[in-house]
Formats: C-alpha cells, structure tokens, sequence
C-alpha cells in the first residue's frame, strides 16, 4: 500500500468537505452560460472578427489546454485568431501586445507571464479602445475588459492545508515559490497563511525559483533533500515543480510528499500511479480562455462582460481517479468535471 493510501482520516475529511460554496454556485452559473453557449450557431457579423492572443508561454499542460480554449472557442463562436508566444520573455510579449494593438482587432487576449512587468503595455492597449481580456492573471494598474482566472491565494491555502492536516499539524515542511507573477506569488502567501496556524509544523526551507533560469525545479528539490534529511512534505507553487521533485524524492528514497498546482494528463497520472505527488490543485486554464473569448464576442455584440471570474479549481487526489479507466484530459472544459464525479473546491 502506498503512503497516500495510508493518509490520515483528517486527509480525508479535508477532501470531502470540500463542497460548492456561494462563490462556487455563482461562477458555476457563469460556466453554465458558457456552456450554453457551445451550441449556440455563429451568426454572421461573426465571421470577419479578427482577434489577437498574446501568450506568456504555451509549454506544459497549463499552455496547451489555455492555446485550445482560445482556439475552439473562436472557432466555435466565429471569426479568427492571431497568437503569439512570448515564451516567459517580458520585452517580447510587450511587443507582441503593441504590434497587436496597432492591427486593430475586435479583441486582444493576454495571459502574462510576468503581470506587473508587461503593465504598461497592457495600459496603452487599454487606452486604444480595443477591448483586453486576460487570462490566468490579472494586471496591476489596469483597469481591461474582463479578467478570468483562479482563486490563486485559495490554491495555496487548500494545498497547505492538505498538509498539515495529513500530517496531523506536526511535521517539517519545504515550500518551493514562483514568485516572478503576482498572481502566482498568492499561492505561497496562501499556503504560508495556513501553515502559521500550526505551530508544530515548521517551514524549513523555502527557495523562490525563477522561470528561464539555469536551475531546474529537480535540482531545487534535489538541494531541498539533502539539505534537510528530516523532511515530511513540499509544498510547490506549481506542477511542473511538484512532477520533478517526484523524480527527486523517488531518486533519494524518501518517503516524503509533495503537492502541487495546475493539473493536468501528467500530473494525474503521477498521482493515480500513487507517487510522492500527492495532491494537485486543479485549474480550468481551457474555461480561463473560452471565458475570454466568449466574453468577447459578447462586448462586439453590445452586451456586458464581468470585470471578474474566478474559474473552478479541483483537489484532485489519488482517490479522486482510482475509479477512472483513462486520465481525464478535458476535466477543465465546462461540464466536464461533473461527469467525473468532481465537485470544485475554488
């Protein structure tokens, strides 16, 4: 049997008070719109709208599911789609947003990869009128169109607590940040907001790690381990991290734990497979887009766009798919997770 077989009932009790809150129903009824929206004809002014998608990145899984919610639903509701990936470079995708701007679309998609620094970019195009949507993050100092993405800060808690409640609030920890997006940066000052309410458990290492560098996440965990031979769970801002430090923990025979967030094909598969990866926080990176984009077909129709939209999240565990024949790799379209049995935790 497997340790996450072996998890405490609190672990347990944790996973299944997970339930729709007020905020849940309200985002689900938003989804349920968009849903709606699937079968929905395109109409004619649809077909000559051209729109733009300036992408942070498009690698890992978070990158592809966010590239196909912009293009199905695109394809879907009419008209056409430029993207471009900057691929983490701040100055390229500030760039791309300009060049796009001066294109004149009917809407201009954005998911940064560093908010606060591609900030005035995001101003100017603000300021020319054309409508921004941003995906995955939101942008300080602007006021865009419509921002849909996750409830960042409530990630973290919730992998946080995980934790401690499975190590029954005692234990020595490591948290692994990502620090470089401030919507990402949440996460951490979420999950360090649960961990300060337990006074046995003890952070003993915490390293920022930087997109583009020279470090890999593996080498991070590899130097977590062997820095701190007494180590009960890490606590990773993001997948890719969590995946790698599996490698990491399986390499050095460790019986420690990791989370993560994101979800994803691989990270399920780590998990169902009952690794040390034991918790991801799932995010629906394809409804961030398709909200956006179809959004933006309604503001070119003359109707109202929410300023906010938190996206759902899932807490998905090894127990969450032991009973699934295959990974589910669409559990983030509207719809999808309800057939699985998965009920939001964000």
């Amino acid at each position: 049997m497997s340790d996450i077989e072996t998890g405490s009932k609190d672990q347990e009790s944790f996973l299944s008070g997970m339930k729709l809150t007020r905020r849940g129903v309200l985002s689900a009824g938003a989804a349920m719109t968009v849903a709606a929206a699937l079968s929905r004809p395109k109409f004619a002014y649809a077909q000559d709208l051209q729109f733009c998608a300036s992408l942070g990145w498009t690698v890992w899984e978070s990158g592809r599911h966010i590239v196909n919610g912009y293009k199905d639903a695109v394809e879907r509701l009419g008209g056409t789609l430029t993207i471009a990936d900057a691929n983490y470079d701040i100055k390229k995708q500030a760039d791309q947003i300009a060049a796009f701007v001066a294109s004149k679309p009917a809407a201009i998609f954005i998911t940064p990869a560093d908010a606060a620094a591609i900030s005035p970019a995001v101003q100017a195009a603000v300021a020319s009128g054309i409508p921004i949507f941003c995906g995955d993050s939101y942008v300080p100092n602007t006021t865009v169109t419509s921002t849909a993405m996750s409830n960042n800060f409530g990630l973290g808690a919730a992998g946080a607590e995980y934790i401690a409640k499975r190590l029954e609030g005692k234990g020595n920890v490591a948290i692994v940040s990502l620090p470089s997006n401030e919507s990402w940066d949440q996460r951490t000052l979420g999950a360090k907001s649960v961990f300060v309410r337990f006074p046995n458990i003890k952070v003993v290492s915490e390293i920022a790690f930087a997109l583009g560098g020279t470090t890999t996440p593996r080498q991070v965990v590899d130097n977590i381990l062997t820095a701190n031979p007494q180590l009960d769970a890490i606590w990773c801002a993001w997948d890719g991290a969590a995946s790698e430090g599996t490698l990491a923990i399986r390499a050095a025979g460790r019986k420690t734990f990791i989370t993560g967030i994101d979800g994803g094909k691989q990270s399920f598969e780590y998990i169902k497979a009952g690794s040390p990866f034991a918790l991801t926080m799932a995010q629906s990176f394809y409804e961030m887009a398709y909200m956006n984009a179809f959004y933006a077909h309604e503001v070119v129709a003359g109707r109202k766009a929410p300023r906010f939209v938190v996206t759902p999240s899932y807490a998905v565990t090894q127990d969450s798919l032991k009973d699934l024949a295959e990974i589910p790799d669409t559990y983030d379209k509207p719809g999808e997770a309800a057939k699985l049995g998965w009920a939001r935790a964000l």
